[in-house]
């Protein structure tokens, strides 16, 4: 790794922005710890197209010393982009590999190719996942599937639904220090 750690906040589809839920904390929370944080509104934000979001990922720098943090469309953003970029590392929240029969998530694009399991893992020094059993839009199957696939570090709640809280997050955030103090 190249220089310090840096943080990109990926936010989920729908018209989500970086100002939404629990971003703007963890922006700030990881930003006391002295990392850098990268909090934008993606372009394309209502449809969260693979086409535009993995692109603009790549503009923004993310690199060896970089970690993804993905919610939701976010999160499947950062599983593609792993398969073909080396990272420090992710957090995938309320993550799913399947357009679970919805079209507006298969023509996102994310879903065409199968997964590549093997070079997420290998591109990467750990991963990630938060997810709840009460998930309205994800069924916990899928995040439970992922976490398998990708021998990430995994933490499933019961009432957190879709993670969409306006909150401090600080089990991830506490996650994410515990990650950095072993990789530096």
């Amino acid at each position: 790794m190249t220089g310090p750690p840096r943080i990109i906040l990926i936010h989920g589809n729908g018209g989500c922005t970086a100002a939404d839920g629990w971003l703007p904390f963890v922006e700030r929370d990881l930003m006391a710890l002295g990392v850098e944080v990268v909090n934008r509104t993606f372009p394309d934000n209502v449809r969260a197209r693979s086409s535009v979001w993995l692109p603009f990922l790549e503009s923004l720098g993310a690199d060896t010393r970089t970690v993804l943090i993905g919610h939701s469309s976010g999160a499947v953003a950062a599983m593609r982009y792993a398969e073909t970029h080396p990272l420090l590392g992710s957090v995938l929240v309320g993550v799913c590999h399947t357009d679970l029969g919805d079209p507006g998530e298969r023509a996102s694009g994310y879903y065409r190719a199968p997964w590549d399991w093997d070079a997420i893992r290998r591109h990467q020094q750990w991963i990630g996942i938060f997810q709840s059993t009460d998930d309205p839009l994800i069924p916990v199957a899928e995040a439970r599937f992922v976490a398998a696939r990708l021998g990430a570090s995994y933490f499933e709640h019961t009432d957190r639904g879709h993670f969409v809280d306006r909150a401090p997050f600080p089990e991830l955030v506490q996650f994410v220090r515990r990650r950095l103090a072993v990789s530096a």
